[in-house]
């Protein structure tokens, strides 16, 4: 049979050629998991970063728009991209945070984090002209994996003390 032949046939029987690369829990070491989401998590986290300090296209260098971002003259694009890459950048740093707590050095992971978020938000402050982009959508978007991860707390608490509550029946 030849090559192409055996790779039609997997892809017709439904085989997945990723299926040796999920995670299975049982095989699967949590400390070697967890490294790699740091690192996919710090590889997010850097280019999400470095795309809001410099932002696609540059910024103009001359002129009455001198430093502020190329792309933000198309308000619609230039807004969609700024809260994707916010939500990307906080979702990512957040993951960073939840991974790392209670590691040695802690503290000091904290400050850096949010020294990277001040200094993302007065990046993209500066470049970005005051009337193409609503800032507390870029606010909410930054806030969102927080509040998500949140809600999904509050729902598994209530949710489960409302299953471990005795049940009473009446005779």
């Amino acid at each position: 049979m030849s090559v192409v032949k055996k790779v039609l046939k997997r892809f017709s029987t439904g085989e997945s050629w990723y299926k040796n690369f999920r995670y299975k829990e049982n095989v699967d070491k949590p400390g070697d998991v967890r490294n790699i989401m740091l690192i996919v998590a710090t590889l997010i986290a850097s280019v999400t970063f470095q795309a809001g300090v410099n932002p696609p296209g540059g910024v103009w260098q001359d002129g009455v728009r001198a430093g502020r971002a190329i792309y933000a003259s198309q308000p619609g694009d230039y807004c969609v991209f700024l809260i994707s890459n916010t939500l990307s950048l906080s979702a990512s740093l957040f993951v960073i945070t939840s991974l790392t707590h209670g590691f040695p050095f802690q503290l000091e992971i904290v400050i850096a984090i949010i020294s990277m978020i001040f200094t993302y938000g007065s990046a993209i402050f500066a470049v970005t002209p005051r009337e193409s982009v609503r800032f507390r959508y870029v606010i909410l978007a930054a806030a969102v994996p927080i509040l998500l991860r949140c809600l999904i707390h509050f729902f598994n608490v209530v949710f489960n003390n409302k299953k471990s509550e005795p049940q009473t029946t009446e005779a």
